[in-house]
């Protein structure tokens, strides 16, 4: 017994004496954290740290984790990187840029017409984009207002194409006439998710991986985009507008031109066939760029509400929980932030902003990541 009461004695007091020397490195690596190295973040951003510089140049945007963490696949205009004139889709090593150096960024579209949202299937080995390249090989023509509304064009010639990593195997995946783009893919490997317009309206359709089949997800005049599934693949998120009376018939009008105006609209939740939709916030102005966090309870996404007064040219990231409370703010540089997107690991966000170390004024939207605290 006093044998016994002795090694339980010892193993107590080994015990504490692993806690005491994990407390001691986790209180050093917070005091070896020095804010004022860190001159990328800004006051009030207390779930950012060690924010990278990724871009230096250009638009760049819709930055997207590989499934292993390692790589990030982006659309670009950096002339650095693209002579072509408008967006083009790139895939680049996080951990490997920082300087700008051109040969870190590796073309993986065709380098003709124009490209966006591009994602990684699961395994990493192959890459999903939508591009206009199949119906010209010159840049299509951007409209960006229209009888003084801010608008984004909604390209019919866009499809959605899958290849392989590296940018070789370039196939036609999703096509046909309209709008198809908007990809995405659920991390059990089944289902894409994307935009289309195939039904008349901008509609959320999926894509069975294995069959083929199409299921429409949502069908209330709108613009439906944007989605992402969480992580267990069971739900998805996205933006929309849904207008009424005065506001549909511009909708509608607009969308006869190829046209939607990203004025108005909210984060809404569903299950994976559409089902038990809800809209999340219920927030003036752009609300838009949803993403999950890792825990599947909370939201990252893109607003100008708190700007409104203001003019509402001030985008930030803010974070909800999925029953629509908890509304916190996450970034607050003052220019633009946008696109964010936790990492596999759920360690580090990835996210654009015309943010720079200097803290001077520019229409530069390039690609940051930083280490994520919660």
């Amino acid at each position: 017994m006093i044998t016994r009461t002795l090694r339980s004695g010892f193993v107590f007091t080994a015990f504490l004496l692993v806690l005491l020397s994990t407390a001691c490195r986790q209180g050093s690596v917070e005091t070896e954290y020095d804010p004022a190295t860190d001159s990328l973040r800004f006051g009030g951003e207390a779930h950012l740290r060690n924010i990278r510089q990724l871009t230096f140049g250009g638009n760049n945007a819709e930055a997207y984790w590989s499934f292993g963490d390692d790589r990030l696949i982006f659309q670009s205009d950096w002339d650095k990187i693209n002579t072509q004139g408008c967006d083009q889709i790139y895939v680049m090593d996080p951990g490997g840029t920082g300087r700008g150096d051109a040969d870190a960024f590796k073309l993986v579209s065709t380098g003709l017409g124009r490209t966006t949202c591009a994602y990684f299937m699961p395994g990493d080995e192959k890459i999903l984009f939508a591009s206009t390249h199949g119906a010209s090989r010159e840049c299509p023509p951007t409209v960006m207002f229209e009888q003084g509304r801010y608008v984004w064009p909604i390209h019919e010639t866009y499809d959605i194409y899958i290849a392989n990593s590296d940018g070789t195997g370039i196939e036609l995946l999703i096509g046909g006439p309209g709008y198809d783009a908007e990809a995405t893919v659920s991390p059990d490997g089944r289902f894409i998710i994307f935009t289309s317009t195939r039904s008349g309206d901008l509609e959320l359709w999926r894509y069975e991986i294995g069959s083929g089949d199409l299921l429409q997800l949502t069908n209330e005049l709108g613009y439906d985009g944007g989605a992402f599934f969480s992580r267990d693949s069971q739900q998805i998120v996205w933006r929309a507008s849904r207008p009424v009376g005065d506001k549909a018939v511009v909708y509608r009008g607009l969308l006869q031109q190829n046209l939607v105006e990203p004025a108005q609209l909210n984060v809404f939740v569903a299950d994976i066939d559409g089902n038990n939709a809800r809209q999340v916030t219920d927030l003036p102005g752009a609300n838009w760029a949803p993403f999950f966090h890792p825990d599947g309870e909370r939201i990252v996404f893109t607003t100008n509400h708190h700007t409104l007064a203001a003019g509402g040219r001030e985008f930030d990231v803010f974070m909800i929980n999925v029953d629509g409370t908890g509304l916190e703010r996450i970034t607050h540089s003052g220019t633009f932030d946008a696109f964010p997107m936790f990492s596999f690991d759920g360690t580090k966000l990835v996210f654009s902003s015309n943010r720079n170390a200097s803290r001077t004024e520019t229409r530069d939207t390039n690609i940051f990541v930083a280490d994520w605290v919660d």
